[in-house]
């Protein structure tokens, strides 16, 4: 990848439509041809599975499975599977917000209807696909729509809570078990033949209009997952299935206390003798999904932030070495020489982080709003930016550029001020210039700078447990206006 791109930074749950969250439906199609006519090459996404307690994208029920949530409704109304009767009563939504609880409850309603219709109603050609995918996806479906099958079976509870039976079951308990809930796992193996195949439709319908699609992969998984009930060996777990360490970071700009994210750790000796298959397997199937995969806390494979078990906050933990080259030489061998993985390298980086960032020739990320809190040698300066890099305003994780701009310091603001020349424009738009004009061959500007959004906009602010990953953009958002603005600026800087 040599050419310089920009693209736009939105999640599918953001879109604009009537069923109370963003789809795969009209409002992603809409978005696709925005980008189209802004002169936009990238469209990133937070990463695509369904999500738990807390509704975070980056804490999901299983690392392979989909979100349920963004499938599209209307989607299933064009295929057959409802008729117009069965959306008509839509309840009023807030159009800035995604109430997910709501929702869950009003979409599972009717998904299960679409399900009853697929399997009374399957033509020839439906029914092959539908076989083939179960095949293709057969490594993680089946433990996926067992662990869900049974976390419904014991009302919604973890995973550690359930009957010894179901909690650890031997291979002729997982025989009997699939017979007991036959019905409940076909109904989450059609879900997510809905979902791969409305995905895979847009997905296509982008990279014809010449846009490359960016996800994100956490390099964690979620204690209560299919991942970890299904293969407890890769995890360092305690004889009754509880972590033993979790994961997280020290303190840093987001938080005097760190972050204690919870995750449970791998056993990485166990995943090197197995010649790293599992991770094989995972990036494969990202790479199905997405053009490029953004690795979050990519840090985490070089030296990892290791929390006891139990511990309150993330204060007190200690960097253990990860798999480093030894997994990248690996991954290398199975993908290529040139991987399509850019590296989430923010936080705490040392020269052996950078090092195997760099020695597989990994894009790094460069944020401006940590640009203007130091002095002259700042990293993410744009005279210090780097070609293979990602320059963006902010991310998922950071306030909007007007938010963050509002509340910055006296030094912050002026340095900002004095090193961009303004004072009086709309610092959002400055900022965006600002990275469309940098050396980085990617910028990537979320959705919220490009509609001048404050903090109400803020997608997620870490260690906050609620309230995050709501912010949805009205239907107005994709106007010509900004789409030219946009095309003006990929023009400017060559992208």
């Amino acid at each position: 990848m040599d050419k310089r791109m920009a693209g736009i930074l939105m999640h599918p749950t953001s879109f604009p439509s009537p069923y109370g969250i963003g789809d795969m439906g009209q409002g992603a199609y809409d978005f696709v041809d925005f980008l189209a006519e802004a002169g936009q090459k990238l469209w990133q996404v937070l990463p695509l599975g369904p999500t738990g307690y807390g509704d975070s994208p980056y804490q999901l029920f299983s690392s392979f499975a989909g979100q349920p949530l963004i499938i599209s409704l209307d989607e299933l109304l064009k295929d057959g599977l409802f008729e117009e009767r069965d959306v008509m009563d839509i309840p009023e939504w807030n159009s800035t917000a995604v109430d997910y609880g709501k929702v869950l409850e009003y979409k599972s309603r009717l998904y299960k209807k679409a399900y009853n219709r697929f399997l009374l109603n399957q033509d020839e050609e439906r029914a092959y696909d539908y076989q083939r995918f179960i095949r293709n996806n057969a490594f993680w479906l089946e433990d996926y729509c067992m662990y869900m099958a049974c976390k419904e079976a014991f009302g919604g509870i973890a995973w550690t809570e359930w009957n010894e039976r179901y909690k650890n079951p031997s291979a002729y308990d997982k025989e009997a078990i699939s017979k007991e809930l036959s019905n409940e796992m076909e109904y989450y193996r059609f879900i997510q033949y809905i979902f791969f195949t409305q995905w895979i439709k847009l997905k296509e319908y982008a990279n014809d209009k010449g846009i490359r699609i960016i996800g994100d992969m956490p390099i964690f998984v979620a204690y209560d997952s299919a991942d970890v009930w299904a293969h407890k060996e890769l995890f360092q777990l305690d004889e009754e299935g509880f972590p033993v360490v979790v994961a997280g970071v020290p303190p840093d700009y987001f938080s005097e206390t760190g972050q204690l994210w919870g995750n449970p750790l791998y056993d990485w000796d166990i995943m090197k003798a197995d010649d790293y298959d599992w991770w094989i397997a995972r990036i494969r199937q990202q790479l199905t999904l997405y053009d490029y995969v953004r690795i979050d806390h990519f840090r985490g494979f070089e030296a990892y932030w290791e929390i006891d078990y139990g511990e309150e906050t993330a204060i007190n933990g200690k960097w253990v070495k990860g798999p480093g080259h030894d997994l990248f030489n690996r991954i290398r061998e199975v993908f290529g020489e040139k991987l399509p993985i850019i590296a989430e390298d923010l936080g705490v980086i040392t020269p052996e982080v950078e090092e195997l960032r760099d020695d597989f020739g990994l894009q790094g990320m460069k944020v401006l709003q940590f640009a203007f809190d130091g002095g002259a040698d700042n990293p993410f300066l744009p005279h210090n930016c780097v070609p293979n890099s990602i320059c963006y305003t902010g991310t998922h994780d950071n306030d909007t550029t007007l938010g963050w701009y509002a509340t910055a310091s006296e030094y912050t603001r002026k340095h900002c001020e004095d090193y961009l020349g303004v004072s009086d424009e709309s610092m959002a738009w400055v900022m965006i210039k600002t990275a469309y004009a940098s050396v980085s061959k990617m910028a990537i500007v979320p959705m919220q700078d490009v509609l001048e959004l404050g903090s109400e906009g803020r997608m997620n602010t870490p260690s906050m447990p609620s309230g995050n990953w709501s912010w949805r953009c009205e239907e107005t958002a994709f106007s010509k206006e900004l789409s030219d603005k946009l095309l003006r600026l990929a023009e400017l800087y060559g992208r």
